[in-house]
């Protein structure tokens, strides 16, 4: 079609496009104006604002009124790109990062007041020597006629000579407060010595000092030994906790007003809100945690705390003690249970729990809330290259799509971020704006596409209100709804991390044992006087190279007894092609639970749980949960987060990422169905890059079992020497082998890479190798013992198993491969590595034929 003129023009192009973004048919003419004027007026309607001390950005409406469905704004993308070219784009656009940066929110130094709640520090303390600090507190108490009860000396350098020399106790004999944080204190013994010299201390904060990485544990119950008054250490409450511990949570004890010595001055009975979470609480039976001190009590955060040793049930009646307690904030599941519903009904006079009406929870059946979730801010190190900081926090902005024409889809996604007005768009489950991606074709084709946001109110909006969307539109409970809002979102960890747990001994539950004898039963095709066997193929190699006489090819499956086909072989191809079932196929029914990776990873958990030779896996698609589980373990722990995503059908990885990103991970799920697996970050490596083996294995029978292993094996190289540098992530040839598509292909005759890599790391190969064999045969049990039903006498198949050496030089499974790629092997003549025998290239399909259907061993060995 020739360039759009009028209305009509763009209807017909834009047809399928307007119905695809949902925007009302009323605004499609207004849209049509705007797109041919090229008008972006949003900027007259909507103002960006900073939001979360900065961090954040908000879009709100400025002109008055503005009805729902009335009008509709061009959103333009400031950055297109595929993600294996951001970080190079990023380093090589001018502009670009910059610009990404102001957008995002991380183009300054990121100044978070991480121990807050120890009031205000004193001023232009970096520039008064420690004396000068004391001699005005003194000062200071000395005029107003009272002693120095709260005392600050936060980030001044005091290592433990400096602190043994203030003799601070004798100084400030009446200290309720002392702040130490972020200075050198190492020593255990005089830190002690100074500390408990204190008679009516009731908060000491050490934070941030070397000495609670040394023995924190040790440390603090010698100091609560000796000091039993204090009440809050290092932010947490001790055991001994009471009052004054309570009212410093509830803004009634502070610098300004630090308390009295000894007994109640009663200064609680007002408190109507407490937030006491995070704050390391065992217990809340506790004297001073009552009704009689709190009787005016109606908000209560217990976010973060254990209670461990209590029960639900036992936490759950303290709590019925507060007669005005009307809303509570808790883990859930967490210490009061597994249910909100539970919580609800111990607690009938709670009107909101986690920010969310008692009503709706009850009349929704939910049993795991939580609406008042804060927001995944970006955060960085003042060092870190502009670039890099992007590259984290660009999945908070990111929105995706794929272009497709008449033959194909595009098999790479493409991702974007939207303009400064878009991307200032924060999440609502009741959103007023709906956000729509959208092509216009000026000229009638795809060659003249620009792609833009559509912009247009679902709800009717005042001025002043936020303009907010919903980051999973048409995404419920049924695809993890709850699951996936931890990409933008801090959720309950506690929540996730028993979902793994209960799965983590689901795996560990299962442990199926095979018999490691083949019983060889399958016959030759060729028994008795039978004549050659006609063979249907559709694969080049196979053309050219099965040359053996017992073998003859036909241009007619009808006529073949064999069809060798990499099609998928189902019951409308046997119908549209004449395949009937009394023909031998290469292909075993139900195979995808081993070719495909998700099914893969499930067969081999229902057999053996979790074995060593396959790494950590998931499939987004259901297990979302216990994947962000084993996250926030591993993060807690300190263990690596490094991740591969790989979809779930998908060859030469396409669309595949290596991140330790959660919130990239969830993002990635919305261009296709994946599983996540752990990286296998410690490679053994080949003169120091990353490599895998592609094993070819040869299965007559899946019952009994008779499978061979190809004496024919090769490595796939990486290009670029190994790195866990973040910015290599995005780098084809340092992460992936898989060159034959892309990138240039580093081949190694297989005898000299076995040779080189016995020198180089002074191991044996036929010790890897022997484990490998029985990964593999474990893997094909699996499949036996978990799928019965993929048994047929018609199936004859080989599949190409990939398997990559962790730095113990152990064998690690990625994934199997239907109808593998055997270019290599027809290519390269080799010397088999153990047996010693020259294999011709050209003789790899008459050895593998040979195999299958002649029940011959030829350069193949029985697993």
């Amino acid at each position: 079609m020739s360039k759009i003129e009028t209305f009509e023009d763009f209807v017909k192009v834009h047809d399928l496009l307007l119905t695809a973004s949902g925007l009302p048919q009323p605004l499609h003419e207004r849209l049509f104006k705007k797109l041919s004027t090229d008008t972006f007026d949003g900027g007259a309607r909507f103002q960006i604002e900073l939001c979360e001390d900065g961090r954040q950005r908000r879009l709100v409406l400025i002109s008055g009124f503005l009805a729902k469905e009335s009008d509709v704004f061009l959103v333009d993308h400031a950055w297109t790109f595929r993600l294996s070219d951001a970080y190079k784009q990023l380093q090589e656009v001018p502009g670009l990062a910059q610009r990404m940066a102001v957008l995002m929110c991380v183009d300054g130094d990121l100044n978070v007041d991480e121990e807050a709640d120890r009031g205000p520090s004193i001023e232009d303390a970096g520039s008064k020597c420690i004396e000068d600090i004391l001699e005005h507190e003194l000062c200071k108490a000395k005029e107003n006629k009272d002693t120095v009860r709260w005392l600050e000396l936060d980030e001044l350098d005091i290592n433990d000579d400096t602190l043994l020399s203030l003799d601070l106790s004798a100084k400030f004999p009446d200290l309720l407060a002392l702040s130490l944080c972020g200075n050198r204190l190492e020593s255990a013994d005089i830190i002690f010595q100074e500390v408990t010299k204190f008679k009516h201390l009731k908060a000491l904060w050490l934070n941030n000092n070397p000495i609670v990485e040394k023995c924190d544990v040790c440390l603090a119950d010698k100091i609560l030994q000796a000091c039993p008054g204090i009440e809050i250490l290092n932010s947490s409450f001790t055991r001994n906790f009471g009052e004054w511990a309570l009212g410093f949570c509830a803004d009634v004890y502070g610098k300004d007003n630090p308390g009295q010595h000894c007994g109640s001055d009663h200064m609680l009975h007002e408190v109507t809100s407490l937030d006491i979470s995070n704050r390391g609480i065992h217990n809340l039976a506790n004297k001073a945690f009552s009704p009689a001190v709190m009787p005016s009590l109606s908000y209560l955060n217990l976010r973060g705390n254990s209670l461990q040793e209590n029960s639900a049930s036992e936490s759950l009646e303290v709590l019925k003690q507060f007669p005005s307690l009307k809303a509570l904030e808790v883990d859930i599941p967490g210490p009061l249970g597994e249910s909100a519903i539970v919580i609800l009904e111990s607690l009938p006079n709670l009107s909101f729990l986690n920010g969310v009406c008692a009503t709706k929870i009850l009349e929704a059946g939910k049993h795991v809330i939580d609406s008042i979730l804060e927001p995944r801010l970006p955060e960085w190190k003042p060092e870190e290259p502009l670039a890099d900081r992007v590259i984290n926090a660009m999945w908070q902005y990111l929105m995706t799509y794929r272009l497709a024409d008449e033959e194909k889809i595009d098999e790479t996604p493409a991702w974007y971020v939207m303009d400064e007005l878009g991307s200032a768009l924060r999440h609502s489950d009741e959103p007023n704006f709906m956000v729509a991606p959208f092509l216009y074709m000026p000229e009638g084709n795809l060659a003249s596409a620009v792609s833009y946001s559509l912009l247009w109110p679902i709800q009717n909006a005042q001025q002043g209100d936020e303009c907010t969307r919903d980051y999973l539109y048409g995404i419920g409970e049924n695809k993890q709804r709850s699951a996936r809002l931890t990409a933008w979102f801090h959720t309950p960890e506690n929540y996730f991390i028993k979902e793994y747990e209960k799965h983590r001994k689901e795996l560990e539950s299962r442990s199926f044992t095979a018999s490691s004898v083949m019983s060889l039963v399958t016959k030759s095709l060729l028994e008795g006087d039978r004549g050659p066997l006609c063979v249907y193929t559709d694969i080049p190699q196979v053309e050219e190279f099965l040359k053996r006489p017992e073998f003859i090819l036909t241009s007619d499956p009808k006529d073949a007894h064999i069809i060798w086909t990499s099609m998928q072989v189902d019951e409308d191809t046997k119908k549209a092609t004449g395949i009937t079932d009394d023909q031998i196929i290469n292909q075993f029914p139900y195979e995808a639970c081993v070719v495909m990776k998700h099914h893969l990873a499930e067969t081999v958990q229902k057999a053996y749980g979790s074995p060593d030779w396959l790494q950590p896996t998931y499939n987004l698609e259901s297990q979302l949960s216990q994947l962000i589980g084993d996250y926030y373990i591993r993060k807690r722990d300190g263990l690596n987060n490094l991740w591969i995503l790989k979809p779930w059908n998908m060859a030469r990885t396409i669309d595949t990422t290596v991140t330790d990103n959660i919130s990239a991970i969830i993002r990635l799920m919305e261009t296709g169905p994946k599983i996540c697996q752990k990286y296998i970050e410690h490679p053994a490596l080949f003169q120091g890059k990353k490599f895998d083996l592609r094993y070819i294995v040869l299965v007559r029978s899946m019952n009994p079992l008779e499978i061979f292993l190809s004496d024919v094996f090769w490595v796939r190289l990486a290009n670029n020497p190994y790195s866990l540098e973040k910015n290599s992530f995005f780098e084809y040839e340092t992460h992936f082998t898989v060159m034959n598509y892309r990138g240039r292909i580093n081949h190694k005759n297989t005898p000299d890479f076995v040779r080189e890599f016995e020198e180089e790391h002074k191991v044996k190969w036929i010790d890897m190798h022997e484990r490998v064999k029985k990964m593999i045969r474990s893997v094909f049990e699996a499949a036996a013992f978990v799928h019965p039903e993929m048994h047929s006498p018609m199936s004859r198949a080989i599949y190409g198993v990939d398997v990559m050496l962790d730095s113990s030089f152990k064998p690690k499974l990625l994934e199997v491969t239907y109808c593998p790629d055997c270019t290599r092997a027809c290519k390269y003549d080799m010397v088999s590595v153990f047996k010693g025998e020259e294999m011709r290239g050209s003789d790899f399909f008459n050895d593998v034929f040979g195999c299958l259907f002649l029940n011959e061993t030829t350069h193949v060995s029985p697993l």
